[in-house]
Order: C-alpha cells, then sequence, then structure tokens
C-alpha cells in the first residue's frame, strides 16, 4: 500500500466481470487489490477472485465493507489477506489480531484514529473521505506525525485532486467508481481501466518526488 500508493474499491456479483476488472488494475500496476462485501455473493465471487490471483502472486487481496468480528472470521476463513471496515469496531480487531491479518477500520474523527491505533490499526481508513478532505490530514498529522492514513470515497485520478491528498500527507488512498470506466454500452472499458491505473499511479509517483 505504501509503496503503490492505491488500492482499488470494487465489487461486482458477477466473478466473471470481477476477474476482468482485477485483471486490468493488475496490468496497470496495482498490487492491492479490496473486493467488497456488498451482497450475498459477495463470498463466493471473492473466493473465485482469491484462486484467480493465484496466477499474480505479488498481488495481496482483501476484503471491504466489513461490519463485525462473525463476518471478519468468514473471511479470513476464506483466505483474505486484510479487513477493511468503514467503522471502528474492537470486536473485528480482536479476530485480526488472532490470525495477524491486517485489520483498517474507518474513522472520522482524531478520537476515533487514537483508538483504532491502541487497538492495534497500522493504516487507518478515513471515511467519508469526500466529507473530511486533505485539510483533515494536514491538521491531524501534525498532531500524530506517524499516521499511515488511507482516505476512500471522494478520491478523484485526477492530477489535482491526488496532489492534495498526497501533499496533504496520505499512505495511500482507495479508489472506487471513478476507477471503475464504462464505456457507453454500460459494460466496463477493461483498456481504459487499466490506462486509469497506470496514470494514477504515475501521478501518485510523482507527487512523492515533489
Amino acid at each position: 500500500m505504501r509503496s503503490i500508493g492505491m488500492v482499488p474499491v470494487f465489487y461486482h456479483a458477477d466473478a466473471c466481470i470481477a476477474k476482468e476488472v482485477l485483471d486490468a488494475c493488475y496490468r496497470g500496476g496495482v498490487r492491492v487489490f479490496e473486493f467488497t462485501n456488498r451482497g450475498d455473493k459477495a463470498p463466493q465471487v471473492f473466493k473465485d477472485l482469491l484462486r484467480h490471483a493465484e496466477q499474480y502472486p505479488d498481488l495481496i487481496m482483501g476484503i471491504g465493507t466489513i461490519l463485525n468480528a462473525a463476518t471478519t472470521q468468514q473471511f479470513i476463513d476464506a483466505g483474505a489477506h486484510f479487513i477493511v471496515s468503514p467503522v471502528l469496531k474492537p470486536e473485528m480487531a480482536t479476530v485480526c489480531a488472532r490470525y495477524d491479518k491486517l485489520w483498517i477500520p474507518g474513522c472520522a474523527t482524531l478520537t476515533e484514529i487514537v483508538n483504532a491505533r491502541e487497538l492495534g490499526a497500522q493504516i487507518i481508513k478515513l471515511f467519508p473521505g469526500s466529507v473530511l478532505g486533505p485539510d483533515f490530514v494536514s491538521s491531524v498529522l501534525p498532531v500524530m506525525p506517524d499516521l499511515q492514513l488511507m482516505p476512500t470515497g471522494g478520491v478523484e485520478p485526477t492530477e489535482e485532486n491526488l496532489t492534495r491528498w498526497f501533499k496533504a500527507g496520505v499512505t495511500c488512498v482507495g479508489m472506487g467508481s471513478k476507477l471503475m470506466v464504462k464505456s457507453n454500452n454500460g459494460n466496463y472499458d477493461l483498456n481504459a481501466i487499466e490506462q486509469v491505473v497506470r496514470e494514477s499511479i504515475n501521478i501518485i509517483t510523482r507527487c512523492r518526488q515533489k
């Protein structure tokens, strides 16, 4: 997450489509991918994705939109490399610690961030990023300069938007719908997704060099 600087966030009930999008993101340079638990088919599709991703030994696969300990356990058993949540729930930290899995809780205040750190969170998801904004990051990092923050929601694959986030000091960003380009017929444009991913990573690299 630190080296690439970007984590695609994606869900689709069709495993074939999910695999195609994963492949496009990987070709674009992604090495960490977050599938989201947003439907009844999510557990099976995630298992299919994990098997598909075995061809990419350097790809880390995580699951997002996890809200409780039971679902955390379910997806760890399925093979998830990391767990992401939009909320801060201590019971999830306990399960992840038991299996030595990276736990990324969602926080929206400095108090939540401090609590997450005390519970063992190494990377903290800022959610919703569209509400908090880069100014929030600029304000909290002087207080806790060693924070590793990943805003999700409201991050756009543009030079202006990514520059603002990384100039503020984020470790990486999560991007969903803005990254998943569709063609006029409503299908995912895999070539465009690959290109947007590649260009976003290039922008992030340039931001860090500055």
